[in-house]
């Protein structure tokens, strides 16, 4: 018997694992040019599982860096081929709320009935417990759509769509659903953020873990995108009336920062339960919660700072949007 003694060719993507996880003396980092060649591997399929695994995960222990944003960005960006549909604002949700109902779909459906059209797209319900934006678009009158020309529809009609990131991206999706097979949500709900798809003038952003944000503002700023950046409420656009709010801003290649202090003189209690049928009612006019409307004021107020208003126009803006809303019926 003659035994075989060719050395197996190492596959191409094995470089970039390796990388990230040749033990604490010899990973590093990927640069910004690896970063875009190994998404671009990812989303054109020529990865083994294992690999995606492990890549996923070694970056999740790491955690990512402004480079590597930037890079996996770009490579989503040179397959997306998105049509040249005008926005006003990309509004990322993918982390679901749990501790207050999502006040933010308000704020988003104010401001798009008074002319600015937003891009919403999520990922879907990947953690239990948590309620996510999908999950209200109905209730809420936000139209959902599966392709480009829906969403330039719904724009021009509504100024407000939204589209799932399996509709556009689904090799992404497919990433963001191993979170409950790994066990740790992936650099993908980091990523997602960042994308802004149809190149909007704003791109709104929320990490709730501490350090990300000035980490997401980096990438914002290398990518020539407009962005401000916030640790939302739950991981949402949502400001939280009860606390500080910072806002890492970048605009044309500058950043800036800015903190906005606390709306309440009180902590709010938290809700014992979370009915969306409030939020129609808020919405409308018929009944009232301090915490949620300031979160929807506030919110607003962010939205318009991102398209350049100072703070206090911003908030006086905001203020005349909630009176304006149409539907409101008290």
């Amino acid at each position: 018997m003659t035994l075989n003694l060719t050395t197996p060719e190492e596959h191409p993507f094995a470089m970039f694992v390796r990388t990230l996880g040749k033990g604490k003396r010899g990973a590093r980092g990927l640069t910004r040019e690896e970063a875009r060649a190994a998404m671009g591997m990812l989303l054109d399929e020529k990865v083994e599982d294992a690999q995606l695994g492990a890549f996923l995960m070694l970056l999740r222990h790491k955690e990512e860096s402004a480079e590597e944003l930037a890079g996996f960005t770009e490579a989503v960006r040179e397959r997306l081929q998105a049509p040249g549909i005008p926005v006003d604002l990309d509004w990322p949700s993918y982390a679901g709320k749990k501790r207050h109902l999502p006040w933010y779909l308000l704020a988003a459906r104010c401001l798009a009935a008074q002319g600015v059209r937003i891009l919403l797209h999520g990922g879907g319900a990947h953690t239990a417990g948590r309620i996510y934006t999908e999950q209200h678009l109905d209730l809420l009158g936000i139209p959902t759509c599966r392709d480009w020309p829906a969403v330039a529809r719904a724009l021009d009609e509504h100024n407000l769509a939204f589209i799932p990131l399996q509709a556009w991206m689904p090799q992404l999706q497919r990433m963001i659903d191993m979170r409950n097979l790994l066990g740790l949500r992936s650099p993908i709900h980091s990523l997602a953020r960042v994308l802004n798809p149809l190149s909007a003038r704003c791109g709104l952003q929320s990490i709730f873990h501490p350090g990300y944000q000035a980490v997401h503002r980096e990438a914002s700023r290398l990518l020539g995108d407009t962005a401000v950046v916030i640790k939302g409420e739950g991981g949402e656009i949502e400001i939280n009336p009860d606390a500080v709010s910072h806002l890492y801003g970048t605009h044309g290649g500058e950043d800036w920062d800015e903190d906005w202090p606390a709306l309440s003189s009180h902590r709010h209690v938290k809700p014992e339960t979370l009915d969306p049928q409030t939020l129609l009612g808020i919405w409308q006019g018929r009944q009232h919660d301090e915490y949620g409307e300031l979160a929807v004021l506030s919110t607003i107020a962010l939205a318009l700072r991102g398209l350049g208003r100072g703070r206090e126009e911003a908030f006086g803006e905001a203020q005349r949007y909630w009176q304006e809303r149409p539907g409101r019926t008290a």
